[in-house]
């Protein structure tokens, strides 16, 4: 399909001149109301497939990132990425399938207590956030992810995270699985649902730190 070149430069100056991926209404404002933006991604996908960069949608969001099979040419200009914990790994993963979830239910589900500088650690990554309160006893504070978490694992979306089959693909579940055993369909919406009221008062770190469950 034939694209509208003038379109097309739009397009490509405003993603490189972004400094957070873009979403398709954001494009949609600045572009011609002629324009067809799915055929101009679409291009411009095809254009830079085989470049040094490539266009790429996480989180329903589009940006240009460095081709994958060129990062060991870029290992002394990348910053080193903070490693994680293994207790902080595990808690990202059940906040990721579980959400919305409280610390207490993090803490049953991986059958150890959770630690504050765990959660801090995840929040100042950017990868979590604070939904809002639980309507129950003590109105505990509900995690979830964010679309910073999908881009750095290049994800599109939170559903295309591994499901049963694909962990045992890798070798990640070994053994006897128990019987009733399953993955949530995680659900990263950011409407509250209806057991979660808004998050309220000046200081929300500290709400959600202290006086947990």
């Amino acid at each position: 399909m034939t694209v509208d070149p003038d379109h097309l430069r739009i397009v490509e100056a405003l993603l490189f001149a972004s400094r957070e991926p873009l979403d398709e209404a954001t494009m949609r404002q600045r572009l011609p109301l002629d324009a067809d933006l799915d055929a101009l991604l679409s291009a411009l996908q095809s254009d830079y497939a085989h470049r040094g960069v490539n266009l790429i949608r996480v989180a329903e969001k589009w940006l240009f990132r460095t081709a994958e099979d060129l990062s060991g040419y870029l290992t002394h200009e990348a910053e080193e990425p903070r490693k994680l914990s293994r207790a902080a790994l595990e808690t990202l993963a059940i906040i990721a399938y579980h959400q919305p979830v409280t610390r207490a239910e993090i803490e049953a589900i991986r059958g150890v207590s959770t630690s504050r500088g765990t959660l801090d650690v995840l929040l100042e990554v950017g990868w979590i956030r604070l939904r809002g309160r639980r309507r129950t006893p003590g109105r505990p504070i509900t995690f979830g992810t964010t679309d910073g978490f999908l881009a750095h694992f290049g994800l599109e979306s939170i559903q295309d995270l591994p499901g049963l089959d694909d962990l045992k693909g890798a070798g990640l579940l070994e053994g006897q699985i128990p019987a009733g055993f399953h993955i949530p369909m995680p659900n990263d919406t950011s409407a509250l649902t209806e057991a979660e009221d808004p998050l309220d008062g000046p200081d929300l770190m500290d709400l959600a730190m202290d006086g947990e469950e």
